[in-house]
């Protein structure tokens, strides 16, 4: 994991970040405050961000613009005790979002969208990804990466391109990761595209505001 450099100038807080999009490796637990949690019990802990509650369907905590559009997520996710997590792309609301994840019992990732009046209001787009060249693994960190262009999405599993997919219900929205009735930990995350600026305005207070940007040393 990255070392995190911080400044704080002139009321603007600036955190870690790659010059084509955001970086989050949680070695600050300062970063974890630019993150809302709608469901489960969310804390860096280790250097991670971990979701420490295992009982809730469909626990998240999301980060980013709703403006976002078309842009790739890379992550590392380990499943600690039970089944599914995954990540969360173009959430329009709280309830309205995409979730990519992975089912280790059945050795397979499902894409399904989210819709409003509940955390389980739900429908699958395709719950039937068998992995391909992998396995979906409790207890192991694994490497995923979500490429949204339009309507059209791609994923990939340590290194193996797994599927691809279209749904054009949700065209924007922040990003973030999710758990179902497990507990998962979750590192390294990043998000770049055409439509993730180096500095983003994220708590304007008055003439002042948190500010993610803009350098990340390795």
């Amino acid at each position: 994991m990255r070392r995190l450099l911080m400044w704080v100038c002139v009321g603007v807080s600036l955190v870690a970040t790659h010059a084509f999009g955001l970086t989050w490796d949680f070695e600050n637990p300062d970063q974890f405050k630019v993150w809302k949690s709608v469901n489960g019990d969310w804390s860096i802990k280790e250097g991670a961000m971990v979701d420490k509650d295992n009982r809730q369907p469909a626990q998240r905590i999301l980060v980013g613009e709703a403006s976002w559009t078309d842009y790739t997520i890379e992550a590392k996710l380990r499943v600690d005790d039970g089944n599914w997590a995954g990540i969360v792309f173009r959430a329009k609301s709280d309830f309205e979002y995409y979730v990519a994840y992975l089912n280790v019992p059945d050795n397979k990732s499902e894409l399904w969208r989210h819709n409003p009046g509940a955390h389980d209001a739900r429908n699958a787009i395709n719950s039937n990804f068998a992995a391909k060249d992998t396995k979906v693994e409790r207890g192991k960190w694994m490497d995923v990466k979500i490429e949204i262009a339009g309507d059209l999405f791609k994923y990939t599993l340590n290194g193996k391109p797994q599927w691809e997919a279209t749904d054009g219900n949700y065209k924007a929205g922040k990003v973030g990761v999710w758990t179902w009735q497990t507990s998962a930990s979750f590192d390294d995350f990043s998000v770049n595209g055409k439509g993730i600026p180096v500095g983003l305005a994220v708590a304007p207070q008055g003439k002042a505001a948190s500010v993610w940007g803009v350098l990340k040393s390795r």
